[in-house]
């Protein structure tokens, strides 16, 4: 008991420290937001949350695909870091983009899953980055199957199948080559270390020295006004800075 709530105390320092960062980062883009801390699946959890004109804002710091949004995830963790001395694994949600998100790919996860179930043969999924494919493992393996990553880069993708297909591909006596590029993860566990960020994403991130007109300009993203693109729902959270 005590070592959870040393856990818990843990992560909801790297939450305030996270969150510590984000708040310095709007307020040198002059965005508005509430900010909300939390911890989830033993991950501290920060969330920027706001409505209206404010909301679509925020929203080119989420990013084509979520990129900008994992790479300001990676600064946050690497801010936290620097404060506990420790590899932080700090989820970080921008107008609520990565629950619903989740949600999406839960649903095509479960689709493969009943296909799986109904016709026993395994399911190739699109390429997906960490954060997607973590979501496949969790559902796959919440089903009983097993789920293996394969691929390397953009085409890293998502195998499930049943649960004895990952046995029976070894012959008898046989073991996995170092430095394979297929990873089973039956147990729903993230595939790479960073987990969030894109295997080979390359994206540059200027969270500082924002000009006086209070412009942004991230990952080479137009500071034009955003139309709403990228909405979504944000992870639990339990407490508001």
């Amino acid at each position: 008991m005590a070592d959870r709530a040393e856990l818990v105390k843990k992560l909801n320092d790297e939450g305030d420290f996270g969150a510590d960062y984000i708040e310095e980062l709007l307020n040198i883009a002059d965005l508005d937001g509430d900010i909300e801390i939390g911890v989830e699946a033993d991950r501290a959890s920060v969330a920027v949350v706001t409505e209206g004109v404010a909301d679509r804002r925020l929203k080119r710091l989420i990013g084509q695909g979520g990129e900008v949004l994992d790479a300001l995830q990676e600064l946050t963790r690497l801010a936290v870091q620097a404060k506990t001395g420790e590899r932080s694994r700090l989820m970080l949600d921008i107008a609520d983009y990565r629950e619903s998100h989740r949600q999406e790919v839960a649903a095509i996860a479960r689709e493969a899953v009943a296909s799986v179930l109904a016709n026993g043969e395994p399911v190739s999924l699109a390429p997906m980055n960490p954060f997607e494919r973590k979501v496949v493992h969790d559902v796959a393996a919440a089903a009983g199957l097993a789920s293996d990553s394969e691929g390397l880069g953009n085409a890293r993708h998502v195998i499930v199948s049943e649960a004895a297909a990952a046995d029976e591909s070894l012959e008898e006596g046989e073991s996995p080559e170092e430095g394979a590029v297929s990873d089973s993860a039956p147990s729903g566990s993230d595939d790479v270390v960073s987990a969030g960020v894109a295997d080979d994403a390359s994206v540059d991130v200027v969270p500082v020295g924002v000009a006086d007109d209070a412009s942004v300009d991230v990952a080479g993203e137009s500071t034009d006004p955003i139309d709403g693109e990228n909405a979504g729902k944000s992870s639990a959270s339990s407490a508001t800075k």
